[in-house]
């Protein structure tokens, strides 16, 4: 499908919780719009968006995929994200490409933790959504109830522009409230809804008369495209129901998408996959300007060019030639070697700001049996890390330990399942252990002066302050250039963060404000790396002398159970070190929302499940790091020789820069 040159096109995302049906919903899609021709399953591990193995085997989405297709004219890119909160990292990377999105609700279990989530960065970043309530012939299926919770917990501009017909298991599909012969007081409920939050319309409806409908949804469409109102629509995606009108919601309400095909390249890199015979496919987001096969493009972000030997369209297990990328549209690019995520190509000018949502909170060691060359372990997830730069995998040379960062439990399952199948490697992990942080006590300083033994000369004064919760580091220098040359002054910048890398207990120290307040080079004695070897012992120092406090993760977490289990549940709660709100009671069910510790909680999910045997859920999102209680404890084993110990740091530090 080579699309026309000059269509009008929308880039969306399909966003939801585990099992609000997201991808079954994207199959029906590509099925109504013709793209496919047969219809696949999650359950019988034949969706065209689950193209890994792992994906067909457990029916989760792990990966983002990208297809497309054309509707009424309009070409349409969308991208179906993992829905579970494992994979939160390549949900970040493609809420960063969007410019719509569709956010997956189940009339059953209606807001979920994790939706609340994708919300929150769906609205930090601005993007126009469009609310789907699934699953509507379910027994539960409560539309009513849902749409209070998503006026609740999501956005109180959430409006339904369709009425179900039919309830449960005799729902038959819903009516536009548009057309005519609409159900009058759902009409009337929708007319109010965008009256009371529009002065000019309010006038038009008290003056009386029949509303002309096209004024009226004419206006919600403008709302919708900027962001500020939120059509809803329902369907059972299972059943084909309710897609046709989805995809029409799509074109009447979602913006499309802007750039120039005339201006210089800006686009973003925001996934790395591979492919056998091809190698490294680069996804690309063009903002402006236009890319063709056999151009050299500028990675800005490496300060390389790169040529391009093909840009396809990709389609689950299927690509196509497409030639030529233009701005607006989305593609795989092949032959930037060396690119990574986030690579942005040309200039940066276009290209907006990226919600951050994962956090790898678990660091996990990988064992592997002695048949198996460490080389070929390592160079398979630091491939995997390539294409997730939060695995963050460090092999640990005079230990000989490897270890990766991760999310979750099912994401070890899924990368034990993928270095199986791709690499042909059986490996396994230890325990995973929870990644604590570090913040200064109070404000101090650290100074070092390295001037032995020669040839060398740095002196280095630090001013570190601790700064407020989710700062990270914030460094700037008071040292005039006269005292200290600015290539001596950026040496030290570039190495303040990697010092800060591991503190007095081996974690990384974060939420602090570092400056420079005083720093002398040496005419003839300085050596250009001297800073590099001063910065960490100065900033140890200056640690050393005020102290650390050690930081933990703490989850949010919303727990529905029997209300007969509840009681246990707050006990639960309270020796986790968990606080929470009071109980809700909804039917039959509690639904208890508070904050945990992620270290007391980690095995709790699965002991929640056994006890309430099956009949509870527990979600849970990455809530931010908090000071510890004084009587918790935490140490890292710290990594290469300790600058607290100078004499010895000096050494290996020379040698290895020699080496």
């Amino acid at each position: 499908m080579i699309q026309q040159q000059g269509m009008e096109r929308i880039n969306v995302g399909i966003f939801a919780h585990v099992d609000a049906g997201k991808t079954t919903t994207t199959e029906h899609i590509l099925y109504e719009s013709g793209r496919i021709r047969a219809l696949g399953s999650v359950d019988s591990g034949t969706a065209m968006t689950d193209s890994m193995e792992v994906e067909r085997q457990r029916g989760i989405s792990v990966r983002a995929a990208l297809a497309s297709f054309a509707w009424k004219g309009v070409q349409v890119n969308l991208v179906d994200t993992p829905g579970h909160v494992d994979f939160l990292s390549e949900v970040e990377r493609s809420l960063r490409v969007m410019d719509c999105a569709v956010l997956i609700l189940s009339a059953v279990e209606g807001v979920q933790a994790q939706s609340e989530m994708i919300w929150n960065a769906l609205r930090k970043l601005g993007i126009p959504t469009l609310i789907f309530v699934n699953k509507m012939d379910r027994v539960g299926a409560d539309p009513g109830a849902v749409l209070a919770q998503a006026r609740t917990y999501l956005s109180g501009d959430i409006i339904p522009v369709q009425q179900p017909v039919g309830k449960e298991q005799e729902y038959t599909g819903a009516s536009d409230l548009w057309q005519a012969g609409a159900d009058a007081a759902a009409r009337t409920e929708l007319l109010e809804a965008l009256a009371e939050r529009d002065e000019r319309l309010l006038e038009l409806y008290m003056s009386g008369g029949s509303p002309d409908l096209a004024v009226w949804k004419k206006h919600l469409q403008a709302e919708a495209a900027s962001g500020q109102m939120f059509p809803l629509v329902y369907g059972v995606a299972a059943k084909g129901l309710g897609i046709t009108e989805l995809l029409d919601a799509m074109i009447d309400y979602f913006p499309r998408a802007g750039g120039d095909a005339e201006q210089p390249v800006s686009g973003i890199v925001y996934n790395i996959q591979r492919d056998k015979s091809m190698g490294r496919m680069a996804f690309v987001r063009l903002y402006d300007g236009t890319i063709r096969n056999r151009d050299t493009v500028k990675n800005y972000s490496q300060n390389v060019e790169a040529k391009v030997t093909q840009i396809r369209k990709v389609e689950g297990g299927r690509t196509e030639d497409v030639g030529a990328l233009e701005a607006g549209d989305i593609a795989v690019v092949y032959g930037l070697s060396g690119v990574q995520i986030g690579d942005v190509l040309g200039r940066p000018d276009a290209i907006p700001q990226e919600a951050k949502l994962a956090v790898p909170l678990l660091t996990v060691r990988v064992f592997w049996g002695t048949e198996f060359d460490d080389h070929k372990v390592i160079g398979a997830l630091q491939e995997l890390a390539d294409e997730d730069p939060l695995l963050d995998a460090q092999w640990l040379q005079e230990e000989r330990e490897l270890h990766i960062k991760v999310m979750g439990p099912i994401q070890l399952e899924v990368l034990d399942s993928v270095m199986e199948s791709r690499y042909g490697l059986k490996v396994t992990f230890g325990q995973p252990s929870v990644i604590y942080k570090e913040t200064p006590s109070r404000a101090g300083e650290g100074f070092i002066a390295y001037t032995m033994p020669k040839p060398c000369w740095a002196i280095l004064r630090f001013l570190i302050e601790p700064g407020p919760p989710g700062s990270g580091l914030v460094y700037e220098s008071l040292v005039r250039s006269s005292d200290l040359l600015p290539q001596y002054q950026n040496e030290t910048a570039r190495r303040v963060p990697e010092a800060l890398q591991q503190g007095l207990y081996g974690w990384e120290v974060t939420d602090l404000k570092v400056t420079l307040v005083e720093g002398n080079h040496h005419v003839w004695h300085t050596h250009p790396l001297d800073f590099a070897v001063a910065t960490p012992m100065g900033i140890m120092d200056g640690l050393n002398r005020i102290g650390t406090t050690l930081l933990e993760p703490i989850l949010q977490v919303r727990i529905v159970v029997p209300e007969e289990n509840s009681g246990r549940v707050m006990n639960d709660l309270v020796q986790m070190r968990g606080t929470f709100e009071p109980p809700l009671l909804q039917g039959e069910r509690m639904i208890i929302e508070g904050r945990l510790p992620l270290a007391t909680s980690l095995d709790y999910p699965v002991t929640l499940s056994s006890y309430t045997k099956g009949r509870s859920t527990f979600t849970s999102f990455f809530a931010g790091y908090e000071e510890c209680p004084p009587d918790v404890t935490a140490e890292r084993i710290r990594r290469g020789v300790n600058p607290l110990d100078q004499a010895k740091y000096i050494l290996s530090v020379r040698k290895a820069l020699q080496g």
